[in-house]
């Protein structure tokens, strides 16, 4: 039997109230980011990152690579302008590679 599409939509909505009510909006976010970056990056590649946070518009990404941290270093306003075309201009204004 098919899913409906309309009762995912609403599920999604359902969580993301959730998240505005008890303020871990931020969490669901940096997991999207994630998301994004494990289809952007080669499998390889993207094991190499940690984590993934947000901290006072402030994107935090926790890479193991010196190489993998570097190239995310050089492209830093790439990376910005991906995500503030995905998720809003007024959501990020800076990433911090560590």
């Amino acid at each position: 039997m098919k899913r409906n599409k309309k009762r995912e939509f609403q599920s999604s909505e359902l969580v993301k109230s959730f998240a505005r009510i008890y303020g871990f909006e931020h969490k669901l976010i940096a997991f999207e980011i994630k998301d994004f970056l494990g289809e952007y990056l080669d499998d390889s590649l993207f094991n190499e990152i940690r984590s993934v946070g947000i901290e006072d518009k402030c994107i935090i990404i926790k890479i193991d690579s010196p190489l993998l941290k570097h190239d995310f270093q050089m492209r830093k306003s790439f990376y910005l302008k991906k995500f503030q075309d995905k998720f809003g201009e007024d959501q990020f204004n800076d990433i911090r590679i560590l």
